[in-house]
């Protein structure tokens, strides 16, 4: 296998992650989220959203792009919380690793630079939250030592699912 490149994402990158992140989206959530939110999660609306947040210029926002051979197999975006469950650590807002090369570390190295780069902003630690079912991403997130801290519902784009937040205190993911 090649060696994956992982890269800050720019605006230009906006079409290729809302394409990358509707597929593995909608392989991830088939059976977890309900059809017609299944459907209307499409690329049209993750294609804006990306490209909205690739516009922002935010420091406490990083978007990180990986690739193999140029091709995107990881995307991941973090910064100031979103929701008041977070406290004041630094939040991970998107992970994803296309199925077809997960178990390779691409998912732990996303995180451990989201995660340094929001230390380097001056959060005292991390945190996210998975979409309760998501048992893969729940097991990676234990594995790696991630401590369980609630539950909470995620008002999402359109989808308000049922959250696990996993945080780090000390802001090192490894």
């Amino acid at each position: 296998m090649e060696k994956v490149t992982i890269r800050h994402a720019s605006p230009a990158d906006a079409d290729a992650i809302a394409h990358f992140h509707v597929r593995v989206w909608r392989q991830t959530y088939r059976d977890l989220a309900p059809p017609e939110i299944y459907a209307a999660l499409d690329e049209n609306l993750r294609r804006n959203t990306w490209r909205e947040k690739l516009a922002v210029a935010d420091p406490d926002q990083i978007v990180l792009l990986a690739e193999l051979e140029g091709r995107p197999v990881g995307i991941g975006a973090a910064g100031a919380p979103s929701d008041a469950i977070f406290g004041d650590l630094g939040e991970i807002k998107n992970l994803c690793v296309d199925p077809d090369v997960k178990r390779q570390g691409i998912g732990r190295l996303l995180l451990s630079r989201l995660a340094l780069h929001l230390r380097e902003r001056g959060f005292p630690g991390v945190g996210l939250s998975v979409v309760d079912g998501n048992e893969p991403a729940i097991a990676f997130y234990d594995a790696i030592g991630g401590k369980r801290a609630g539950e909470y519902t995620d008002a999402g784009p359109i989808w308000r699912s049922r959250n696990i937040v996993f945080v780090w205190a000390d802001s090192l993911v490894l």
